[in-house]
């Protein structure tokens, strides 16, 4: 690390701590010629990762499209925030887990509804009917009828 200071290229490391993210490492480090202080960051390099719509065209992944998503379909339901920032981190967990380079949003579109379909069914219904594209109201019957349970006769 050059020492913004002096230029120096020696240094060391006095403290290292994560950011609350978890996602960038803070260094604080001593010039080993001027004895200057400075602060570094590190963070990992994400892969530049792209969605292929259902149109074939492709663009670049945008965590807020999800999140925007899931609070439209969560809006005026009882969904806590903390609850949907952590289906989203799932999400992209797994997104990113795939070490894939191209990601169908089909496919990003089913890991969403199969974790709000857990949290809220109304939520994850309102969700499909935008994922799936539903068009008449026999599309959201069918789908309640898929959520309710089966009753069995005794």
């Amino acid at each position: 690390m050059r020492c913004p200071l002096c230029g120096n290229l020696e240094d060391k490391v006095l403290e290292s701590r994560e950011t609350d993210e978890s996602n960038v490492i803070r260094r604080r480090r001593e010039c080993q010629k001027c004895e200057g202080r400075f602060t570094s960051y590190e963070r990992i390099e994400e892969i530049p990762l792209n969605v292929v719509k259902r149109d074939g065209t492709r663009e670049q992944f945008d965590v807020n499209k999800i999140t925007k998503g899931v609070v439209r379909a969560c809006e005026k339901r009882p969904v806590a925030s903390d609850t949907i920032e952590a289906l989203v981190d799932e999400v992209q967990r797994v997104i990113r887990r795939e070490g894939k380079k191209e990601i169908p949003t089909a496919w990003i579109g089913d890991l969403v509804m199969e974790r709000l379909q857990k949290i809220d069914q109304i939520a994850y219904v309102r969700y499909a009917s935008v994922y799936r594209n539903f068009t008449d109201v026999t599309q959201f019957l069918k789908e309640i009828r898929d959520l309710a349970p089966v009753k069995s006769s005794s």
